[in-house]
């Protein structure tokens, strides 16, 4: 750990228990270990084989978890200078580098996509234009802030509404 990074843990799988950095900026808020947990404990059985995007990645820690649960592929979508030499690190201490890749926007289609913007600029336009990305019967998970409320979202139905302090995720799946 260096200076500039705090570091928070893997929950499950092949890493779990393993700690990893995040980036010490108020750009990125790394997301709290009960939220990882409730959204990898609905969707564990989806995971395997995936291809996942990590979106607003920060420290990498959901496409981190999604690896360790066995995702085929990453892609973490990022563009804090910070962040990205975090995830980078992260990977690099883990091994993952060749299962993964860190982009400014997405590339291609998922079966899962993880958006978890900065709660002071959610950027719905971003995030809506993100789901053209998501394959029939994928899965698009939203953490947002109480206010303001994010859009609907056309082509996909929402199978999880849970709030957790201040964070709402939200579970939608692809029509």
């Amino acid at each position: 750990m260096t200076k500039n990074s705090s570091q928070i843990r893997i929950i499950s799988g092949t890493y779990g228990g393993r700690n990893i950095d995040t980036p010490k900026t108020r750009a990125t808020h790394p997301m709290g270990e009960r939220e990882r947990s409730a959204i990898f404990n609905r969707l564990r059985d989806e995971i395997p084989g995936r291809r996942i995007l990590d979106a607003f990645a920060g420290s990498g820690a959901i496409g981190l978890e999604a690896l360790s649960l066995g995702a085929a592929h990453v892609d973490f979508m990022e563009n804090h200078p910070k962040a990205i030499r975090t995830i980078q690190k992260n990977l690099q201490n883990l091994q993952l580098a060749n299962y993964a890749n860190i982009l400014r926007s997405p590339d291609g289609d998922y079966g899962i996509i993880f958006a978890d913007p900065p709660y002071n600029k959610p950027q719905y336009d971003l995030i809506t234009s993100l789901i053209q990305h998501l394959i029939p019967g994928g899965f698009f998970v939203l953490s947002h802030p109480e206010s303001p409320e994010p859009p609907q979202f056309a082509y996909l139905s929402l199978v999880s509404d849970k709030k957790y302090a201040a964070a709402h995720i939200k579970i939608y799946q692809k029509i």
